[in-house]
């Protein structure tokens, strides 16, 4: 449960500071990210609290995570990227603590 409070706050924390002009704007656009989890719903069981989900979701494979950080770069996709990356990063601490892995 801490870690889906993860989710919430660090994008809140990271819009409050680094885009404090349109914080709102910049937690949205985050939060919204999160949608990437829609990838779980292509594995049976859908939530597994044991499985490492960096590598093993589609929209959890390596490449595409260094696409999301290329994506911080981009001025235009930058939300949508540091959003991603927040939560590709809080997703590879998860399978560290409970799996003792960064990714599989």
């Amino acid at each position: 449960m801490f870690h889906l409070f993860l989710h919430f706050l660090v994008p809140l924390v990271i819009a409050w500071v680094f885009f404090r002009d349109d914080w709102q704007k910049a937690l949205l656009i985050m939060m919204l990210t999160m949608l990437v989890d829609v990838d779980h719903l292509l594995a049976t069981p859908i939530y597994d609290p044991l499985r490492c989900s960096i590598g093993f979701h589609p929209l959890h494979q390596l490449p595409l995570v260094f696409a999301y950080i290329a994506m911080c770069f981009v001025k235009p996709m930058r939300l949508i990227g540091i959003g991603l990356v927040i939560h590709m990063a809080l997703d590879s601490i998860d399978c560290k603590v409970n799996l003792g892995v960064w990714f599989m």
